[in-house]
């Protein structure tokens, strides 16, 4: 191989009919920076005519007319700095039809300056968790070229509707503007957070009409589904998986009452104007797991005179009202038996009379009494939705970095990318 080639392969210049000049490498100045430039032309006989379709069996059937005036082409940049490939076509007229054509390569497809490298480049950038401008700075185009490669390899996800694993998560994300509905529904293997497919509108007709184009052993294989308590994902898996079981996700269960005691604490707080400072400092240890109160180690608190524990912390604090004082004990008689999965406590807590609690822990209660057979199904298993809570802080932050997002097929898109479940494919002309 010459120098030449290697130089070509180095560029990723696989085209053998491109040729460099002698003094290919020169420095130019466009776009306003300086930038490398390389020269090369290209040059070979084709098999036939591309206007009338004469096949050219001898020098007689064609005429070479030299080069176009040559074109610049945004190549992957070197070592920081821009880099176009200015490259010269060989002309050629045919004699049967008496019209002039350029060679062609696939480097570039036609009437375009941005070659099929820098596109695969650009496509390999869109797997990161990056913004559309910051991608097109890097690879010098527009961001509206970046959005053009999205749209040139992706198509609309093919599910295969005859395949469900047998435990899926259900969860939903703010939606962008342009989506039919505020929140979009997002589908996970329960057992190792894969994403499925994401659905424009969680609304339940809507998740209806989407389930309904599985076939009904792919539904029929679902044996557990993992949802937090929103109502109309229990009526879905009812109609729509009849072979499955409904499990409440734990988190959910322990944030439930512990809003509830947090808002309680606020309420008392407002109107306790002695242990204002005192309850609005130490908040966490009052959610805080009685077990894992630390009752031996004794030190000083702000706000208050002597060595306490924080046992000690929490006895006084709720101890300043006899409403927040049963609210409590209901909360760490929940708490206790979420954490142990004992449902035996979690009845016996329910249906316990604490006389005098909050109007949002009584809420809270009653809700869970509404889910007490599916909190048994949580009880009895190990799958959650912190997977599928993994992958919506990741759509969040993605949606952040690009500062928001207007077409929301544009955006399933990036997230399909950056979960990997699409390929880039650059098409060639």
């Amino acid at each position: 191989m010459s120098h030449n080639d290697y130089i070509l392969n180095l560029l990723n210049i696989k085209d053998e009919n491109i040729k460099l000049y002698d003094n290919f490498v020169s420095e130019g100045f466009r776009k306003g920076k300086t930038c490398k430039i390389i020269n090369a032309f290209l040059s070979y006989i084709p098999s036939s005519c591309s206007k009338c379709g004469s096949v050219f069996e001898s020098n007689k059937d064609f005429e070479k007319k030299g080069f176009d005036k040559g074109s610049f082409i945004v190549m992957p940049s070197i070592c920081k700095m821009d880099a176009y490939l200015f490259l010269k076509k060989q002309r050629i007229k045919c004699l049967h039809c008496n019209c002039s054509s350029v060679c062609k390569t696939n480097l570039v497809n036609y009437a375009c300056f941005i070659s099929n490298n820098t596109k695969q480049s650009i496509a390999v950038d869109l797997i990161k968790k990056r913004s559309e401008k910051d991608i097109a700075i890097d690879n010098n185009v527009s961001p509206n070229t970046v959005q053009r490669v999205i749209d040139s390899y992706y198509e609309e996800k093919k599910l295969y509707k005859h395949c469900l694993p047998e435990v899926l998560s259900f969860d939903e994300f703010k939606s962008v503007k342009s989506a039919k509905g505020a929140m979009s529904f997002h589908i996970c293997d329960g057992t190792n957070g894969k994403t499925i497919d994401i659905v424009e509108d969680r609304r339940l007709n809507n998740l209806l009409s989407y389930f309904s184009y599985y076939t009904n052993e792919a539904r029929n294989n679902v044996k557990f589904v993992v949802i937090d308590m929103y109502s109309p994902y229990i009526t879905l898996i009812n109609k729509m998986f009849p072979n499955a079981k409904i499990i409440i996700d734990k988190f959910h269960l322990t944030q439930l009452i512990s809003r509830s005691l947090n808002k309680t604490r606020v309420m008392i707080m407002k109107n306790d104007k002695k242990n204002y400072n005192k309850l609005k400092r130490y908040w966490k240890l009052i959610l805080k797991s009685r077990d894992k109160l630390d009752y031996s180690s004794w030190k000083k608190f702000t706000c208050f005179d002597h060595l306490m524990t924080e046992v000690d912390v929490v006895d006084y604090l709720v101890n300043t009202n006899e409403e927040l004082k049963n609210t409590y004990q209901v909360y760490q008689d929940l708490l206790y038996a979420f954490q142990n999965n004992d449902y035996k406590i979690l009845e016996t807590s329910l249906n316990n009379n604490y006389g005098n609690i909050s109007e949002y822990m009584k809420t809270s209660i009653k809700t869970l009494k509404s889910f007490k057979s599916y909190i048994e199904n949580t009880f009895l298993n190990n799958y959650h939705n912190g997977y599928i809570e993994g992958n919506n802080n990741f759509i969040k932050v993605l949606k952040r970095i690009a500062f928001g997002f207007r077409s929301f097929r544009r955006f399933k898109a990036r997230i399909m990318i950056c979960k990997g479940l699409i390929i880039p494919k650059i098409k060639e002309a």
